[in-house]
């Protein structure tokens, strides 16, 4: 179990006078978890949260968004969520870092936040030295991310590049794969066990979904189309 330690009166008041803080404002909704990132946070040396709100609407009417340089910002945030907050923060302070700290992780809530604005997106399970870390990170320049939520990003980034037409079913992906070794139908039907009119069923589905005429374009465009191993 990690050991937090707590800050004291006279280390806080030393990180006011410090001449390099870094300035953070907190946007969250629950309270505890509020005053739980503002404790590690103020805790560094070189981190001071100017002030932290329960909503983005309460931030964007605050005087200190003027003066922060990174917002930790949730995204199931009551009224404007995290994502609308990012949007409309980033039109009238471009220059602030905002980080994602959410329990999302899914592909379109990553995506968003990041298309937004957001330079960094951080599990809220994350340890108060990583999001120390992450605070510097992103003030630095850097792009803070936890490993899954960049093995996500780097998945959609290798996934296929086709259309929706052009998206095949398993089973034709199979066959498919199937065809670039140069198997015959029937040596494609027995090794999948399916019969030989069953594998010309799919061929023809998978000509008519890549719009081509032939198996050396359907392996050409499943190879260029990243749906197949070369």
């Amino acid at each position: 179990m990690q050991t937090v330690v707590m800050p004291n009166a006279t280390h806080t008041n030393q990180l006011k006078w410090g001449s390099t803080l870094i300035k953070v404002i907190i946007v969250e909704d629950n309270k505890y978890m509020r005053e739980g990132w503002q404790t590690f946070i103020d805790y560094d040396k070189n981190l001071c949260v100017l002030k932290s709100f329960g909503s983005v609407e309460a931030a964007l009417e605050s005087e200190e968004l003027k003066k922060t340089d990174v917002i930790i910002m949730d995204i199931g945030l009551p009224g404007m969520n995290g994502i609308e907050g990012v949007r409309a923060i980033k039109a009238t302070h471009p220059k602030v870092q905002i980080i994602m700290a959410t329990v999302h992780d899914d592909n379109e809530h990553i995506f968003e936040a990041i298309k937004a604005g957001a330079v960094g997106y951080l599990m809220k399970k994350v340890t108060p030295d990583e999001l120390v870390a992450a605070v510097k990170d992103a003030h630095e320049g850097g792009s803070p991310i936890t490993p899954n939520i960049a093995r996500k990003i780097i998945a959609k980034m290798h996934a296929p590049i086709v259309s929706e037409e052009e998206q095949l079913t398993e089973r034709e992906l199979e066959i498919l794969q199937e065809l670039a070794t140069g198997k015959s139908y029937a040596a494609i039907g027995k090794s999948i066990f399916l019969s030989v009119d069953g594998v010309r069923h799919h061929i023809r589905n998978i000509y008519q979904k890549l719009q081509v005429h032939s198996r050396s374009e359907a392996v050409s465009k499943g190879i260029m189309k990243r749906l197949i191993e070369p």
